[in-house]
């Protein structure tokens, strides 16, 4: 009898539980998978005539992703002009995560080795970008990068350049622009990792006359390993996708995969093709996360 009364117990509360979470569920679906589905049934929809789509079924935006056919003998061919945009992407955003982390450990190293008491200063140092838009602190590194900026005028100052050096509406602006914006992203998952890090085990590596560098390779690299996996995930996702700082450092000659899904809603009114390179964006973003998740385990247990 008390047996029963506890699982019946046990199996409201856990109804009970559910439908507490049902709202929140709900909004979760709607807000966030609800976008999605459309944006999904949008690519294997026909283009409007003037936006828009038709609601016929199509595969031709999914064909013009990669290809494209000539409009006078009809061969196919790649499309190079999108794969270039796609190997653009991924270029930066693979470049932005590397420097980002070359730049975020030893800032990251810094912070964990400061005493207990400074620590949340530093921290709150590091944080103080995210309380301004991101439109302005892009248009804040335009105004360090531009011809007339803060470090042309800095160096035509010193002597050390005679002419500006042409750095705005370039590949190299928006990477710095994109490491500035999301290298906050980099720096507080290291700080995590380092800050639960037995230092102690650095000097057990010198005892055994091990050199800085293997103790960086051996020790440090394999332990704090999960904190450089979160932060370039961190950064390369966002990094992928990426619009604001592209569109307003790159001046449209660095056009990004964001930059190319707005011009066909936009400009190019093919809302179908639009969607399906949203798609791929989306596998792209999914696969780069399997890789992350499965690997990092695989190398832990290696060592």
């Amino acid at each position: 009898m008390g047996i029963g009364t506890e699982e019946g117990r046990k199996k409201h509360q856990a109804r009970s539980g559910w439908l507490l979470s049902l709202p929140a569920l709900v909004l979760l679906l709607v807000g966030a998978s609800g976008p999605l589905v459309i944006v999904a049934v949008y690519s294997f929809l026909k283009p409007g005539e003037y936006s828009g789509v038709q609601w016929i079924f199509s595969l031709e935006a999914w064909f013009k992703v990669l290809l494209e056919k000539d409009i006078f003998d009809g061969t196919i061919s790649l499309a190079d002009a999108h794969l270039a945009i796609f190997w653009r992407s991924a270029r930066l955003s693979l470049l932005t995560t590397a420097v980002t982390l070359v730049l975020g450990l030893p800032t990251a190293w810094f912070i964990a080795t400061r005493p207990a008491r400074s620590r949340a200063l530093w921290l709150f140092l590091i944080t103080i970008p995210f309380w301004t838009n991101l439109l302005i602190r892009t248009f804040a590194i335009m105004e360090v990068i531009r011809n007339e900026g803060i470090l042309n005028t800095a160096l035509l100052a010193l002597g050390l350049i005679e002419t500006p050096i042409q750095i705005l509406y370039s590949g190299t602006a928006v990477l710095i622009g994109m490491t500035y914006v999301y290298l906050p992203l980099m720096v507080l998952p290291l700080f995590a990792a380092i800050d639960r890090f037995d230092f102690r085990l650095i000097e057990a590596g010198y005892d055994l006359y091990a050199s800085r560098w293997q103790v960086l390779r051996r020790v440090i690299l394999p332990i704090i390993r999960p904190g450089i996996v979160a932060g370039s995930i961190l950064v390369f996702v966002p990094s992928l996708g990426a619009y604001v700082t592209p569109r307003v450092l790159g001046g449209g000659k660095n056009m990004m995969i964001g930059n190319f899904i707005e011009l066909q809603f936009g400009q190019g009114r093919n809302w179908p093709l639009g969607a399906s390179l949203s798609m791929v964006l989306l596998l792209i973003v999914v696969v780069a996360l399997l890789i992350y998740v499965r690997t990092a385990p695989q190398e832990d247990r290696h060592d």
